[in-house]
């Protein structure tokens, strides 16, 4: 029986988010350049031409995971609540976004480094540039609200700090210490200690925090 439209629109958009996936693991393990289009669609279980069909080129689809970066980072920039409650909320959702995302997170931070790549990213900034003054502009709001004598710099730092250990946990993995640093995070800024920890799957910290990058390779083993 032939399938109706709803289920070929269905299906166009799993093989898509498949193909997305895909470059997404491949390409934090190794790399845009070290990832071919062939082992890709291998991963995602299309065919090859899907990639041209769905994203136009191996360009477009580097440009499809970065779009799906800042979707991701810009998500948790506008909460509710008094400036303190959101302004935890803004640093957990970071942290938490930074833990779920760890392929995409060191995918990115590739590519913004990488000379080849580091133009998509920044034309990828520029189609997210009305969300990306508007996440800004909500945590300088808190930064404000709280009393700061120049909240534009303390978004600018705040955004430094939780990118740094976003750089970290992708290169220690495990081994980075994300729920002391989120303690950290939230004494820096004066606000209460959580009550819970993070809802994340990962092994209780014994003795003293040592980062090591064998934490990732132990976690990308299957």
């Amino acid at each position: 029986m032939a399938r109706s439209d709803e289920q070929n629109r269905h299906a166009r958009e799993k093989a898509r988010e498949n193909i997305l996936q895909a470059a997404i693991v491949l390409f934090s393990e190794r790399g845009v350049a070290g990832a071919s289009i062939a082992e890709i669609t291998s991963r995602a279980g299309v065919a090859q031409g899907l990639v041209n069909y769905h994203f136009g080129g191996k360009d477009q689809l580097v440009s499809a995971v970065i779009d799906r970066w800042f979707e991701t980072v810009l998500s948790f920039a506008r909460v509710d609540g008094a400036p303190d409650e959101a302004l935890a909320a803004v640093i957990d959702g970071a942290l938490m976004a930074t833990a779920f995302a760890v392929p995409l997170q060191r995918a990115v931070l590739a590519m913004q480094q990488q000379p080849a790549t580091h133009r998509l990213f920044a034309e990828s900034e520029q189609r997210h540039a009305a969300g990306v003054t508007a996440a800004e502009d909500a945590v300088r709001d808190l930064f404000r609200a709280r009393g700061a004598a120049d909240p534009a710099l303390e978004e600018v730092m705040l955004r430094s700090v939780l990118e740094g250990v976003f750089v970290k946990f992708a290169v220690f993995g495990d081994t980075y210490p994300i729920e002391d640093a989120r303690l950290w995070v939230h004494r820096l800024y004066g606000l209460p200690e959580p009550q819970h920890p993070l809802p994340l799957p990962l092994p209780a910290r014994e003795g003293e925090p040592r980062p090591r990058a064998s934490g990732t390779v132990v976690c990308a083993q299957p």
